[in-house]
């Protein structure tokens, strides 16, 4: 069952190295993600799962010890999803960037409190989908964790990668309420349509973690609410 969850944006720009000068700027952000996975770790997981969005080429598991790359970036840098587990053959398919900058994430606080997997999931997933993906994910283990990626809304400002579109900002408040509540019914209710329209890269994400979570009865705390760059940014902590 799932005792504790994590929600982080996955931008690139939280990793240091690509985000170079910029990097000051995503700080607060880069402490709260800190602190909702010591949520995680302080939970005692059996197991902790990482569901972020991708692409066609990154759908599906991504075994621990999965390897992902900022070199598409611009930058040198490679990560694993995890350490390698000993004697296992680690696949050559790449970790999706959401998934790449989890991967950094664990890294960066040294997580061992768990063996680790991931899930990449499509934007076009439907809601009923992403549930039954979470129901199953919260039966890996007798005590689950999830990380879980995604991004709100991209449409924040004029200079945001969607340009300003006013649905945006109630868009991402209506999620960040869901959020600090735990509130399972109102991610599972997010409208599919609206968050393509928005650039809502967490949508899918969410609604698995809406599966996962249905009768656990946990507990939410937001950490972390701005939109930088034009784009929302969410960081909260279930348990």
């Amino acid at each position: 069952m799932l005792v504790a969850a994590a929600v982080c944006p996955c931008p690139p720009l939280l990793v240091p190295e690509v985000a170079a000068g910029a990097a000051p700027e995503l700080d607060a952000a880069r402490a709260a993600c800190v602190d909702a996975i010591g949520v995680l770790a302080a939970s005692r997981p059996d197991r902790l799962v990482v569901v972020g969005p991708a692409g066609p080429e990154g759908h599906g598991p991504h075994p621990q010890g999965a390897r992902g790359s900022f070199r598409g970036f611009g930058v040198d840098l490679d990560v694993r999803l995890g350490a390698p587990e000993g004697g296992s053959e680690v696949p050559e398919r790449e970790l999706p960037a959401s998934l790449a900058v989890a991967g950094w994430l664990l890294e960066h606080t040294g997580w061992s409190a768990a063996p680790v997997d991931g899930l990449g999931v499509g934007a076009p997933l439907a809601a009923e989908r992403c549930v039954r993906v979470g129901q199953e994910v919260a039966t890996r283990a007798d005590r689950v964790a999830l990380l879980v990626m995604g991004d709100a809304s991209a449409c924040r400002t004029l200079k945001a990668p969607g340009y300003l579109d006013d649905r945006a900002a109630d868009y991402d408040a209506a999620v960040a309420a869901a959020l600090a509540a735990a509130d399972v019914e109102a991610l599972k209710g997010l409208d599919e349509k609206l968050a393509h329209e928005l650039q809502v890269a967490g949508r899918a994400p969410w609604q698995v973690l809406a599966g996962a979570a249905a009768g656990a009865d946990l507990k939410g705390a937001l950490l972390f609410d701005d939109a930088p760059y034009g784009v929302g940014y969410l960081v909260a902590a279930w348990s």
